[in-house]
């Protein structure tokens, strides 16, 4: 049964159910890759402060209202607070300085990018200023969660983003802000593939009403050029065997395969080409279905391998828990919840 284009928010608003991901867009090319997307049928566009491209962002956006292809109205714009803006009397400031990146009155969307609070570095000193202050050092802050959700909610209030949500939670942390949370969060975005399939969390935040989108729908594809050794000894999910067969058996690429076993259990993607052929391809993830069987057999190549860890991604992230003996950066953020020792990491 094919999918509906866009899914309903718990705050009332329309979200497409395919955006084109930013992540790793340079900036020489984010115009011209924004605008060509919007082109091709795109209309929600999933950027970060720590992605260093908002502003060429929001002149492809720009660009693309002023020859007529769209509408403001028509599009769905996504940002994150990064770790170093978390306390609260800096999520407005920086926020605006999105939007005015941007070009743009609000977001539709407004993620809280990790649940690590991080030393705030000035924007004019080191922007975007990654997981090290101004010394090269990766310093916490005190900054708990509600603190920074609370200055995220005054946010709705204002009119600078419609929507909140949350990225790189696991469920002891959702469980914890949803006891507090007056704006309830409308997303959680994950790291989401067949390697990392996340049953348990996904079907939580479901049942809590929150939409679940997928990051890195290709698995180690997105972290190859990280040099990540595990992106480098995993099998390439586009290559899988099991993936080939049923992308034959559809007449689909494994690309499309891979995405319509997101969509087609209610997970958003935002998978991001160049290629203007890949480009419509992706899109086309909704009108057609795969069996229960494809479904389950592709759920059960999972490893429960997770790449996006800022341990693993980050040298001076590693440097520091190390030193540290512990995730204590994390730990000073899981308020008021227990965990074992196998929920320390991020997603």
């Amino acid at each position: 049964m094919p999918s509906p284009a866009t899914v309903k928010l718990n705050s009332g608003y329309e979200m497409p159910l395919v955006g084109f991901g930013l992540w790793k867009v340079t900036n020489d090319t984010c115009a011209d890759t924004v605008y060509n997307a919007i082109k091709a049928g795109y209309r929600l566009f999933d950027g970060a402060c720590d992605y260093g491209n908002e502003v060429e962002s929001g002149q492809g956006v720009a660009r693309a209202i002023k020859d007529g292809l769209v509408k403001r109205s028509d599009l769905f714009l996504v940002s994150k607070l990064w770790n170093s803006f978390h306390d609260g009397p800096r999520v407005g400031p920086i926020c605006k300085k999105q939007l005015q990146d941007w070009g743009i009155d609000y977001f539709d969307l407004y993620i809280m990018h990790f649940p690590i609070a991080l030393k705030y570095v000035d924007p004019s000193v080191k922007y975007p200023p990654g997981f090290t202050d101004e010394n090269g050092k990766v310093t916490p802050s005190n900054a708990s969660i509600q603190e920074t959700w609370t200055a995220m909610e005054d946010l709705v209030e204002k009119g600078m983003c419609r929507s909140l949500g949350v990225s790189n939670f696991r469920g002891q942390l959702l469980m914890d802000l949803l006891r507090y949370a007056k704006v309830r969060p409308a997303t959680l975005q994950i790291e989401h593939h067949p390697y990392l399939v996340q049953e348990g969390l996904v079907k939580y935040a479901q049942d809590e009403g929150i939409v679940v989108t997928a990051y890195s729908s290709f698995g180690p594809q997105s972290f190859l050029e990280l040099d990540m050794q595990q992106a480098k000894d995993a099998p390439l999910l586009l290559e899988h065997p099991a993936v080939k067969k049923i992308a034959d058996k559809h007449g689909k690429t494994p690309a499309q395969v891979l995405l319509r076993w997101a969509t087609q259990r209610g997970v958003a993607v935002i998978p991001k080409s160049n290629n203007e052929g890949r480009l419509k391809q992706n899109l086309d993830v909704l009108e057609w279905d795969l069996k229960d069987e494809d479904i389950k057999e592709i759920s059960g190549i999972d490893r429960a391998l997770r790449f996006n860890d800022p341990v693993n991604v980050s040298p001076a992230a590693r440097t520091y828990v190390h030193r540290a003996g512990c995730c204590c950066f994390l730990l000073m953020r899981m308020v008021a919840v227990r965990l074992p020792s196998t929920y320390l990491g991020v997603e």
